[in-house]
């Protein structure tokens, strides 16, 4: 069965994870999908498939004889879908033959421009899966699942030589959660990969540092036709705390390499409000002064307002796993390798965001990101492409040869 056959069969399963529920994992549609996958590793005959009551699915598959002294290496991905955007009845739309042109997809009005993605003329000839513009179509990171599938699967069948490999899928990736009960001993892997990035052949092994800032404002509310010289509004010492950070750092005006602070959310009244903001930086130093700007910033309004009350609570979240894989660039190597082999040109990429890998590495488990041929995450224009996850079954599969020797 080849890759996009499966992503087909897994986006049908509502996994759109939730910061909101406390729960692990944080939504039920997770269950299902773990329960199918575990079905279906049971059924490629892997050894031990279970999921644990964590959700997290793992299974191993022996080494070949001859090579069970090679180093076990582990595939992961993760089976939610972004809180963004909804993954509820999920119509995946096949478009073969693709003509270089304007993608429409049937449901509220919304087209793939190729002017706005000039890279999808490359794609001209192949086939590309959608969903039909009321929901992401979930290859983030379905298509990571069924290509790691896939790679089993032709291990097995064409008997090709490999050493111990160590799969998991993880729950609630997209609110940060995926690793939070991963026992890394256990997996029993030396080192890893996550399968969760973009255009195969790229290796990730740089990602954001992360924290998020919640900012509550409690005002002083009066009424205001009394309020002269006593009423604090909230909602205005919110304006002032955000005037107070670099107006220039924010994502819409960064890239590469640049950091930012992202106010993900606002809510309240002039009584009281709260602020929600992630803040990156690839840079662990900038990070750090990220954060005591926030400080700074906290303590100005607190000091400018002595009636109200400015409280912040900041909250680091992971690290960038290039300092935890400057010691094994094998594994970016051996990628590198992998997607010669497979014909195509490697590329490093700087992640402006974070992977399970990511607090993985700083776990114990190395853990750099390989592409799986899907785009446009988080939302619904998000695309996969047939023959590129075929190509990243091929370059999973070159990995494994290249540890075997």
């Amino acid at each position: 069965m080849r890759a996009c056959e499966r992503l087909l069969k897994y986006v049908a399963v509502n996994t759109q994870s939730s910061p909101e529920t406390g729960a692990t994992p944080s939504t039920p549609g997770q269950w299902e999908l773990a329960r199918l996958l575990v079905d279906e590793l049971k059924g490629l005959g892997l050894e031990t498939p279970s999921v644990n009551e964590f959700c997290i699915v793992t299974a191993w598959l022996p080494a070949t004889a001859g090579l069970e002294d090679v180093p076990a290496l582990g595939l992961l991905a993760h089976m939610d879908t972004a809180p963004a955007f909804s993954g509820e009845h999920v119509n995946p739309i096949v478009h073969e033959n693709y003509d270089g042109g304007d993608i429409v997809l049937p449901k509220e009005g919304r087209v793939i421009r190729a002017a706005d993605f000039p890279w999808l003329s490359r794609f001209r000839g192949k086939t590309l899966v959608t969903a039909d513009g009321s929901t992401l179509l979930g290859a983030d990171d379905k298509a990571g699942i069924a290509e790691i599938m896939t790679l089993c699967e032709r291990l097995i069948k064409e008997g090709i030589p490999h050493g111990r490999l160590c799969i998991a899928f993880t729950p609630d990736e997209e609110i940060g959660e995926g690793p939070d009960h991963f026992d890394v001993e256990a997996f029993g892997a030396k080192y890893a990969y996550t399968v969760d990035g973009s255009a195969p052949g790229v290796i990730a092994y740089e990602n954001f540092n992360a924290a998020g800032a919640v900012v509550d404002i409690t005002g002083v509310s009066v009424h205001p036709g009394g309020a002269k010289g006593i009423m604090e509004n909230a909602l205005l010492m919110a304006q002032e705390f955000n005037a107070l950070l670099p107006p220039e750092d924010i994502p819409g005006k960064t890239e590469g390499y640049e950091g930012f602070f992202h106010l993900d959310g606002l809510s309240g009244t002039a009584a009281a409000c709260r602020m929600e903001y992630i803040i990156r930086d690839h840079d662990r130093e900038k990070f750090e002064a990220r954060k005591a700007l926030m400080e700074k910033a906290a303590a100005q309004v607190r000091a400018a307002h002595p009636t109200a009350r400015v409280a912040l609570t900041l909250t680091d979240s992971y690290y960038n796993m290039k300092e935890k894989l400057a010691d094994c660039m094998h594994l970016v190597e051996n990628a590198n390798k992998a997607a010669g082999m497979a014909g195509l040109t490697p590329a490093a990429e700087a992640i402006r965001g974070g992977t399970d890998g990511a607090r993985l590495s700083f776990m114990g488990l190395p853990c750099p990101n390989l592409g799986t041929g899907g785009y446009n995450f988080h939302g619904p224009l998000e695309l996969a492409c047939a023959e590129e996850m075929d190509t990243v079954v091929d370059i999973l599969l070159h990995i494994v040869r290249l540890y075997a020797e």
